[in-house]
């Protein structure tokens, strides 16, 4: 039974990381739902509730705008106005310096920066770049986890009327890398709260530890998620509320320093409290945005609000609507704080993305934007009184930008059509223009609008050359910025001569291998103590002493540190002065010098030969450098295994992230090959072997059959590491157990148990060279990634499979089809996956990519063999053919011309295809005998241009675009150039 509890809870867990941000699964009513409420009232609850409740004082939302704060664009979250309380930096006559427990209602902005849902508004239901941030403080210890976690409860459960069923909880799980353990006192509380256990649930820093941006106080949280699916089939949770529990400070190194007093800092998004409490299934079906909703509607000439998304939304029109909404609250709210557009804090905020969708889909009239302001003050105004006493400017100031960008979007139009009446047929459009109207250059406008609107003409664009302007502009950027040089130490010929002089022994490195294997599974790693021998500068002069802040090399008389060699990445860690163990010298990394241990340090204190130190090593860096190391030995094996004996290790490299392996093989690897590589890892991974490591003399390993080495000159005695066999048993001629295992000789440090590597996934596969290839590979949480996101692309391309056997009955449907096809392509070719996986779904793929490609152009010739038939009926043994067809694309079009040219040889055809939005194709043939002068492509060019568009071809055949709502005066101007030809 408490199997079959974990195994539900981990899926439960990997359900929540994989599962959109409220999608919204039903419309069907809730079974439970809480009380409705309207978002003011909601809000005002809240802040009653702190405030006479439980005595916290309610402050005001600070400006979106960050006081002193280069870390930030925008005020993201409602613990930025309080980070001087967090840090110990708050003026102590200030008034915040009196704050102990406070609440309020913060607005926030996220785009740009670490919090950036920009480009995902509109896209679903639930992203915003303004929101409101309900929250609640304790700082200095006013209370800390029990109280916050008990008034959350207190608030949901009996003032907001959510059923406790409903409710689901979490705690820190802790993080090793980072020597955080598991919060157990907050799931302790949440027990304690009545909580069923089944309803709490850990997870690990990515999710149970909040970090405002790169740097900044930061601590582990628990959260309470809302259950959609109210105990019908699975649970469908969304995060409601979010307690974070200040301790630490990420400092810009990335360590985490603890901050001077433990704080409570608190956050629930109103929007999406106010559509539980709603019952809605999208904050865009509140009340806080359906005002705006109802005057878009009112304003534009387009259907009201249906709450589409993704292919649903044909047109694009609720996705429209919700980036306007979202983009007027965004940009009132910013006015009113006095942050306006064109300031420096708005790169990376896109309000072209807005004004577009308002004008070319909603068909906005001018000015449009700056109606919206009067609903936005009215929806939020009585909240935050300065966008009552703005509103006038507000709007003023939207209608302006959005008039600017039009201004700069009619203008960047203009130049491009200049700019293709100069280009040839195939000429593609300049760098230099492109670059010219993009952000980077004069006007402004984003690269890929601009490349949206050349793709539109039917233009290619100079990438190539877009990129070398790219890279100019970077390194004219770099050119100015400060140049940062930093060189590894090293000891060279002279240094090392002058240690032997001196007769200091090489570095004694056997404490490395002094770590054990704990009865929890954990590891614990010795510490070392030693003595320095020798300093030396950045540029390797020798030195008795190094100063604060100096960068340098130590030489100690022995070290637990590994230096990289083998194809494993260095130790990293610190160590500390002794009697002084509260000042930590990091150590970036160690390398081996001559058989001397040069250790990498920063001396935050005086060091100097002669001092008494201890080492630690990173343990977590050195955990995943082991796992990785046993991986490839197992690797290895496996290969040889699969391949036969002739298959050879060529190199390797592997830190904790990735394991990089070159092998020397007969033939390239299959995917069954691969996928037995694997298998083979794995299974000794879950049989939990014993890794055993001993020094033996160089001379007992020559004549063992099946032992691994490589081509290099090992020491004596050397270390052999043996999976599952004692190394004596294993080195015993007459064992074979060389032949059975992995054993191979290795000074690098392994797991004592193999089954902590957790799991090995080949990513990926390239032949270096003939007969090279190299494996990259990944272990553990990554491989089981990697094998999740293999299963769901395996499962998209059995669906492309199953909509290619059904057949297309349009070729809208085949060119749709087509299209999914290339971008699975290229999301298997790009993905983290089992690369034997990668190669067969590939295959898969460009079979059907192969047949959709069929379907296609017998659809085509189908569709132009009934038009060509139309076509000669009503111009039974003209000379001429100018007429129009519908035709679903140019490729279309072209085969009626060719069919028709093909059956009447005499006539000279041009035909014209109307299209969406006023768009017209044209393709056009000239008969055998017509006269030298009259050629396809100038008879093209001369209709398309009449059309401002362009045409390309050859004297026999061409083809174009334009764009025009009177067809018949184009067609007018093809006769008359043909009748004039001919």
């Amino acid at each position: 039974m408490a199997a079959s509890v974990a195994a539900a809870a981990r899926r439960l867990r990997r359900a929540i990381r994989r599962s959109p941000a409220w999608q919204g699964p039903s419309h069907r009513p809730l079974s439970s739902e809480p009380t409705a409420a309207q978002a003011s009232a909601v809000r005002a609850a809240f802040l009653n509730f702190f405030r006479d409740r439980h005595g916290h004082r309610l402050v005001p939302s600070a400006s979106v705008r960050p006081r002193g704060d280069p870390s930030l664009l925008f005020v993201n979250a409602g613990m930025n106005q309080f980070k001087p309380i967090f840090l110990g930096t708050v003026n102590p006559r200030s008034e915040m310096a009196g704050f102990r427990r406070v609440a309020n209602s913060q607005k926030c902005v996220r785009a740009g920066g670490h919090h950036n849902d920009l480009e995902d508004v509109g896209r679903d239901l639930s992203h915003h770049t303004f929101f409101e941030m309900l929250g609640n403080w304790a700082f200095g210890g006013e209370y800390f986890k029990e109280e916050a976690c008990s008034m959350a409860w207190e608030l949901l459960t009996q003032v907001y009327g959510i059923p406790e069923e409903r409710l689901w909880v979490s705690y820190f799980d802790g993080d090793p890398k980072a020597r955080l353990d598991p919060d157990l006192e907050t799931r302790d509380i949440w027990l304690s709260l009545g909580v069923p256990a089944s309803r709490v649930l850990s997870f690990g820093p990515q999710e149970n530890f909040w970090e405002m941006g790169d740097t900044g106080p930061c601590g582990p949280c628990a959260e309470i998620h809302y259950d959609l699916a109210g105990g019908v089939g699975a649970p469908q949770l969304v995060e409601l509320w979010n307690l974070v529990f200040m301790q630490h400070n990420r400092e810009a190194d990335g360590s985490l320093q603890p901050l001077p007093q433990r704080h409570v800092d608190t956050g629930m998004g109103l929007e999406r409290l106010v559509a539980v409490l709603q019952g809605k299934h999208s904050t865009y079906d509140t009340d806080l945005f359906s005002p705006l909703l109802s005057a878009i509607h009112q304003g534009c000439r387009v259907p009201p609000y249906l709450g589409r998304v993704g292919v649903a939304d044909e047109g694009r029109t609720d996705t429209a609507y919700r980036v306007v909404a979202d983009h007027i609250r965004t940009l009132s709210i910013c006015i009113a704080d006095g942050v306006f557009p064109g300031m420096s804090v708005w790169k990376g905020y896109r309000e072209d993305k807005a004004v577009r969708f308002s004008t070319e889909i909603l068909k906005a009239p001018p000015g449009f934007l700056g109606s919206l302001v009067p609903v936005v003050v009215e929806t939020l105004g009585d909240a935050y009184p300065e966008l009552q006493r703005n509103s006038a400017q507000i709007a003023n100031l939207v209608s302006e930008d959005e008039a600017a960008f039009l201004a700069s979007l009619q203008r960047g139009r203009r130049i491009i059509d200049r700019t293709l009446r100069s280009l040839g047929p195939s000429d593609m459009f300049p760098a230099e223009v492109a670059w010219s109207l993009s952000l980077a250059g004069d006007l402004g406008l984003p690269l890929d609008l601009v490349e949206l609107m050349l793709e539109e003409k039917g233009v290619q664009l100079d990438s190539a050359g877009l990129e070398r302007l790219a890279q100019e502009e970077a390194q004219h950027r770099a050119q100015q910025a400060e140049p940062v040089q930093k060189q590894g130490l090293w000891l060279d010929v002279h240094a090392l001569g002058e240690l032997q002089r001196r007769g200091v022994p090489p570095t004694d490195d056997s404490p490395k291998y002094d770590y054990s294997l704990q009865p929890n599974g954990g590891y614990e790693f010795g510490a070392c103590e030693a003595q320095v021998l020798q300093l030396y500068t950045e540029d390797g002069i020798a030195v008795a002493s190094v100063g604060k802040g100096q960068r340098c090399g130590l030489l100690l008389d022995k070290t637990n540190f590994y230096a990289e060699q083998g194809g494993q990445a260095s130790d990293r860690g610190y160590l500390v002065r002794a009697g002084q163990e509260d000042v930590l010298f990091p150590i970036a990394r160690a390398q081996v010098c001559g058989g001397f241990i040069l250790h990498e340090a920063v001396a935050p204190e005086c060091l100097q030969i002669g001092d008494q130190v201890q080492l630690h090593v990173d343990k977590a860096w050195r955990l995943g450098c082991m796992e990785k190391h046993t991986a490839a030995h197992l690797l290895n094996w496996a290969l040889r295994q699969t391949l036969g004996p002739g298959t050879e290790q060529q190199g390797s490299h592997l830190n904790p992230e990735r394991l990089r392996f070159d092998v020397v093989t007969q033939t390239p690897l299959t995917p069954e090959q691969l996928r037995a590589v694997e298998n083979t890892v794995q299974e000794a991974v879950r049989q939990d072997k014993a890794v055993y490591m001993e020094e033996v003399a160089l001379a007992l390993t020559v004549q063992v059959p099946g032992l691994r080495t490589l081509d290099e000159v090992y020491p004596d005695p050397v270390r052999v590491v043996s999976v599952g066999v004692p190394v004596a048993h294993a080195l015993d001629p007459a064992s074979q157990a060389a032949l059975q295992t992995s054993v191979e000789l290795c000074c690098g440090t392994h797991l004592l148990r193999t089954g902590a590597v957790g799991d090995l996934v080949i990513i990926g596969e390239r032949q270096l060279s003939k007969g090279t290839t190299r494996l990259l590979a990944v272990t553990g949480e990554q491989a089981q990634q990697a094998q999740e996101l293999g299963q769901s692309l395996a499962q998209e391309v059995k669906a492309a499979t199953e909509r290619l056997s059904q057949g297309s009955r349009d070729g809208v449907e085949a060119h749709r089809l087509s299209k999914d096809i290339g971008r699975l392509i290229e999301a298997v070719e790009t993905s983290v996956m089992p690369q034997w996986q990668r190669r067969e779904l590939l295959a898969t793929l460009k079979m059907l990519q192969r047949r959709a490609n069929t379907a296609i152009r017998k659809l085509e010739m189908g569709q132009a063999a009934k038009k060509t038939q139309e076509l000669l009926e009503r111009h039974s043994k003209e000379p001429l053919i100018v007429d129009t067809v519908s035709a679903e694309s140019l490729s279309v079009l072209v085969k009626v011309v060719r069919q028709l040219c093909e059956q009447a040889p005499n006539t000279s055809v041009l035909l014209l295809s109307p299209q969406p939005l006023g768009k017209v194709l044209c393709a056009c043939r000239v008969a055998q005998g017509a006269t030298p002068t009259f050629t396809a492509e100038a008879w093209a060019l001369a209709v398309c241009s009449h059309m401002g568009g362009k045409a390309w071809g050859s004297r026999v055949v061409a083809q174009g675009n334009g764009s025009t709502a009177d067809l018949e005066a184009a067609l007018n101007t093809a006769r008359a150039y043909a009748l004039n030809q001919l």
